[in-house]
């Protein structure tokens, strides 16, 4: 059986009669960079906050405790697959809510999208504190000490001097969980959102035309991924500063 090759089918209407095939596809990258982008929002913040905590002194209690909830916090969202996570928000988390809530919940409209972007943040945000307790404690040990000495109070400390640099050079580890996200947000489709991967299935599933939709939408993944990391490298060398780690880990 020979395969007939369409590569007009972008152009042709879809059964809805309303938007052309590729139409389609474009809707699904939107929904695919707004998901992953609001994913990566969360990542970020949590992230870094997750992190943050995990480098505190352990001279006071206050400190340990936190270092044992971030530490938590990583095993729980960095052990659970993504797929598990994004079932548990769409399914699971609504009908634990409260009545009221959950029926609301439950009945929105952009629920998909809601659930796909939470778990991408939360999932993604547990490996992000990883590296940035990691670009923490690769700054000099003077850093802190010298921040401290000039006056500065320790979350002025993390603030002003710790964060900053240590961002700068974890910036290779972000490009790579932001590739990550766009990626990871296929597995959305499970929940029904209609991204870029679940765009792809439902072109050829009308059109019979499975090369032509997966082709297209992996030169689209691969463009973005190009996209990202040359954003990053560019990012890289514009907020590159020496001299700003520890001896053995240049």
């Amino acid at each position: 059986m020979n395969y007939h090759w369409n590569w007009r089918i972008f152009w042709e209407e879809s059964p809805d009669g309303v938007r052309t095939y590729g139409e389609t596809l474009i809707d699904g990258l939107q929904w695919t960079l707004a998901a992953a982008l609001g994913g990566w929002v969360i990542a970020l913040l949590i992230g870094v906050l997750v992190g943050t905590l995990r480098t505190l002194p352990q001279t006071d209690r206050a400190g340990r405790w936190l270092r044992v909830a971030g530490n938590a916090y990583i095993e729980v969202f960095r052990n659970i697959p993504l797929l598990v996570q994004m079932f548990l928000w769409y399914f699971v988390v609504p009908e634990l809510l409260p009545g009221a809530v959950g029926a609301w919940v439950k009945v929105l409209p952009n629920l998909p999208f809601v659930a796909a972007v939470v778990s991408l943040g939360f999932y993604t945000s547990a490996r992000l504190a990883v590296q940035v307790t990691a670009g923490i404690e690769a700054l000099a040990g003077g850093q802190q000490l010298a921040a401290l000495a000039l006056g500065l109070s320790r979350p002025q400390a993390y603030r002003y001097v710790l964060l900053p640099l240590a961002l700068r050079i974890i910036l290779p580890p972000l490009a790579s969980e932001c590739l990550n996200i766009i990626k990871n947000s296929a597995v959305a489709l499970t929940i029904g959102l209609v991204e870029l991967m679940n765009s792809a299935n439902a072109i050829q599933e009308f059109s019979f035309q499975t090369f032509e939709a997966f082709t297209a939408a992996t030169v689209i993944y691969v463009a973005l991924n190009i996209l990202v990391v040359t954003g990053m490298h560019w990012l890289e060398r514009r907020l590159a500063l020496p001299g700003t780690l520890a001896e053995g880990v240049r």
